[in-house]
């Protein structure tokens, strides 16, 4: 049992823990996929045990959809916060729609989202992860339908703009942006003047 507990020294409130496990997860899992992960590489990317991961989450299964929902929830308040601002209220459906890209973009940079994501999109067939996933996009599609006041078609182009920033980071098109002036155009349009948080993000990971 000792090998499961924490040094007395080292002990830190679980729900901090929590958040070390989940962060050295997203990177790792991002870094190698779901099939290439182990409990026991995440476990030593957070610097503790790996009887320690299973005990705190049960499975590798278990930790990968613990990420998902971190990530949908991180996403959901940045996006909500962001609508009930009074001046993003009195904008245009357009004009909203971009503000809610450059949130969602600041939120990239701070790191931890877009590969959980992508690699949570192509395990949709996965019986458990699957559904976690659909759920999660399901979530964010009713939010800007429901609370963001968008269309059917807004909600739709608006995704499909995210699904496109996602694509170019999981390409990890920014290595090319100084090298190849064909990725410096289609990374410079779709991030704008975010550009240099996207840059430093795709550098960071």
């Amino acid at each position: 049992m000792s090998s499961v507990s924490e040094p007395k020294s080292e002990r830190i409130p679980a729900a901090q823990r929590r958040e070390q496990i989940l962060d050295a997860a997203a990177e790792v899992f991002g870094e190698r996929g779901y099939a290439g992960t182990t409990t026991d590489q995440v476990a030593q990317a957070a610097g503790i045990s790996q009887p320690y991961v299973v005990r705190m989450f049960g499975s590798k299964e278990n930790l990968f959809c613990e990420l998902l929902l971190r990530a949908r929830e991180r996403l959901e308040t940045r996006l909500r916060n962001a609508l009930t601002r009074p001046e993003v209220k009195a904008l245009s459906a357009a004009e909203r729609k971009a503000f809610l890209g450059r949130a969602y973009v600041d939120l990239i940079g701070e790191g931890g989202i877009v590969l959980p994501l992508m690699q949570g999109f192509l395990l949709g067939h996965d019986p458990v992860i699957g559904k976690y996933a659909r759920e999660g996009f399901l979530v964010i599609y009713r939010l800007l339908r429901d609370e963001g006041g968008f269309s059917q078609d807004e909600v739709r182009d608006f995704l499909a703009g995210g699904m496109l920033i996602n694509t170019l980071l999981t390409l990890q098109m920014t290595g090319l942006y100084d090298t190849d002036d064909t990725a410096r155009e289609l990374l410079g349009c779709s991030f704008g003047e975010k550009i240099d948080i996207v840059l430093n993000a795709g550098s960071a990971s």
